[in-house]
């Protein structure tokens, strides 16, 4: 099958070096468009939607190999292997921050830096050492609601998520974002995200790294990007004045600023 088509790849941008971005559950390449204008003048920039996602071939979906995130990790691979990509910098949000550690685990060498925004490995509390933001209880109760009420669960987690009341449309975008996903799918998405453990493989890591951590983030708290940070060699840790956990989206500027100051440093 044709990964360009089966992902919906696209390519733009007038620079060689690939950044390839990488959306979050329940969303698709359409999030960036906050984001990426301001690269396009420096780099390839490579978009897609995991299968199962935005605009991507429903029919190549596969129940086990999306049963974990190392499906996820395939299909970033597959994209570059298509493009025959190297000296990448993969942008991933939220889940595809533990996708893109996964991918670059797996074929280091592919990848030039990883930009991590509201990176979590492991969502479930686990005492007395680790503080992931949930209880498992808490995600099951989710998991529990999406089951009964998908729609009811997507409005009224989605807002929670953005948390930027100030801009409604945000969370109203993100309600349909999800709401647009296949409801079995997104089930199956959203166990293989929230019960996943990552915490070993960021000590594999070897691809340096930025991890963006916003500020009064319900999804990945102040804990976990610290976590992240002390885990994974060679990173470099940015507190965000953002809110929520979409910040490409609620706090675009401010995202752009971060990453380009981390990808083209200035001279002191």
């Amino acid at each position: 099958m044709d990964v360009l088509s089966r992902n919906n790849v696209t390519v733009s941008g007038r620079g060689t070096q690939p950044m390839l971005f990488a959306h979050g559950f329940g969303c698709d390449q359409n999030m960036w468009r906050y984001v990426t204008p301001a690269f396009e003048d420096d780099y390839r920039i490579v978009l897609f939607d995991y299968v199962g996602s935005g605009k991507s071939d429903l029919a190549a979906y596969d129940a086990n190999r999306y049963s974990t995130l190392e499906g996820y990790a395939r299909d970033v691979l597959d994209v570059c292997e298509a493009l025959e990509l190297r000296d990448v910098v993969l942008v991933g949000h939220s889940v595809s921050s533990m996708v893109a550690v996964l991918a670059a685990n797996h074929q280091p060498d592919r990848f030039s830096k990883l930009v991590l925004i509201g990176p979590s490995p492991r969502y479930v509390n686990d005492a007395p050492d680790y503080v992931g933001g949930f209880e498992r209880a808490d995600i099951e109760g989710l998991l529990e609601m999406m089951d009964r009420n998908y729609i009811g669960w997507a409005s009224f987690l989605a807002p929670a998520i953005i948390k930027n009341a100030d801009r409604p449309e945000l969370g109203e975008e993100l309600t349909a974002s999800f709401c647009s996903t296949d409801p079995r799918i997104a089930r199956r998405f959203a166990e293989a995200t929230f019960f996943a453990d990552n915490r070993d493989d960021l000590r594999r890591v070897r691809v340096p790294a930025l991890v963006l951590q916003c500020t009064d983030d319900m999804i990945a708290p102040p804990e976990v990007g610290e976590f992240v940070h002390r885990s994974m060699p060679g990173s470099t840790l940015r507190v965000m004045k953002a809110t929520g956990h979409c910040p490409h989206m609620s706090h675009p500027e401010e995202t752009v600023e971060l990453i380009r100051d981390y990808l083209q440093p200035r001279a002191a």
